[in-house]
């Protein structure tokens, strides 16, 4: 990667909209990358936190993939299929269907899932790598105001 020297009055310029979305598509293959090279998917790991009572779920119970669309849609892609995902851990015994097609996380789920978590701080280290907390906290500052600017909401 090559990486030019840009003045600050020439990035102070430059379209935020661009260099966010080459942020993010960054950070997206980056952690998907890890995730892959650990032998799971970033949307089965979205998964077992939405069917775990221990993470996002914590009333329990279970839930249709329908049902888990729409708990993820501000942050599933267009390519990621969670009925795939879904069959993917239920051959794995991570997942079990009950007769009304709801999904629910099972014990080796759960330990997966704890297991799994376990690797989000070093994904989160090497991306935030050479960054002091302040300037981290100054740029999201700036990406709220840039999105409450713009009539969004944060």
């Amino acid at each position: 990667m090559t990486t030019l020297h840009v003045s600050d009055a020439e990035l102070a310029g430059q379209p935020a909209a661009y260099w966010t979305g080459v942020a993010y598509e960054s950070l997206i293959a980056f952690t998907r990358a890890r995730h892959a090279e650990l032998g799971f998917t970033q949307p089965q790991f979205w998964l077992l936190r939405n069917l775990s009572k221990n993470d996002l779920l914590p009333d329990g119970g279970g839930m249709t993939v329908p049902e888990l669309q729409r708990a993820m849609s501000s942050y599933l892609r267009a390519e990621d299929d969670l009925d795939v995902e879904a069959e993917a851990l239920l051959e794995r015994g991570w997942l079990t269907r009950d007769e009304q097609g709801k999904l629910w996380i099972t014990k080796a789920g759960e330990d997966a899932r704890v297991s799994l978590k376990q690797h989000a701080p070093a994904i989160r280290a090497r991306i935030h790598r050479g960054i002091d907390d302040a300037d981290y906290v100054t740029t999201l500052e700036v990406l709220r105001q840039l999105i409450l600017n713009t009539g969004g909401s944060v």
